[in-house]
C-alpha cells in the first residue's frame, strides 16, 4: 500500500513538471540545428537537395546532399569568413556569405539574415522575398516548417523536417 502511494506521488510530481523537450520562446533561441529539404526552380531547371544546418551566434555549418545522400557541398561561416567546399574539392572563400554567393553564383543569397528568417522573423532581404508558408503549429513558439524565397526567376522552397536546440 505504501509503495503504491509513493508511486502515485512520484507520477503526480512528474505530471506537473513541464516537458523536457519544451523549447524556449523564439526570441530567446540563438543557436539551433535542423534537417530538411530544398527545392530550387530557376526557369525550367529544378534541383532537389537535402540540407543539414547547424547555427550558432558566431558560426554556421551547412551540409548539402543529394536525395540519395551523396555529398554536394559544405558551407561554413565563422570568424575567418565564409567558406564553400564542393564535392569535387574545389574551395571558395570570402569575407562573408553575401560576397561568397555573389562570387560563386553571380548573385547574393540572403544568408546574412538567415538566422532571423529561419526562426520566422521574415523580411525581404538582399533583393529576396522571404515568406513563412507553414509553421509547426499555431503556438506562439512554433518554428517554421516551410519557408519560400523568391527573386527574379529563382524560387526556393525549404521544408524543415526536424528542429533541434543547440546549447
Amino acid at each position: 500500500m505504501i509503495r503504491l502511494l509513493l508511486l502515485c506521488l512520484l507520477l503526480a510530481g512528474c505530471a506537473s513538471s513541464p516537458p523536457s523537450g519544451q523549447r524556449p520562446p523564439v526570441a530567446e533561441i540563438s543557436a539551433f540545428a535542423f534537417t530538411g529539404r530544398i527545392a530550387v526552380r530557376q526557369g525550367e531547371t529544378r534541383h532537389y537537395i537535402n540540407i543539414d544546418w547547424r547555427h550558432a551566434t558566431d558560426s554556421d555549418e551547412i551540409l548539402l546532399n543529394t536525395p540519395l545522400g551523396q555529398g554536394l557541398a559544405e558551407l561554413t561561416r565563422n570568424a575567418t569568413g565564409a567558406h564553400l567546399i564542393l564535392a569535387d574539392q574545389r574551395h571558395f572563400t570570402a569575407q562573408d556569405w553575401s560576397t561568397l554567393s555573389a562570387e560563386v553564383f553571380g548573385f547574393r543569397l540572403p544568408l546574412e539574415a538567415s538566422a532571423g528568417w529561419l526562426l520566422g522573423k521574415v523580411a525581404n532581404t538582399e533583393g529576396w522575398r522571404v515568406m513563412v508558408v507553414e509553421r509547426e503549429s499555431g503556438s506562439a513558439h512554433a518554428l517554421p516548417k516551410i519557408i519560400e524565397l523568391e527573386r527574379d526567376d529563382i524560387f526556393v522552397r525549404l521544408k524543415i523536417d526536424e528542429w533541434s536546440e543547440v546549447r
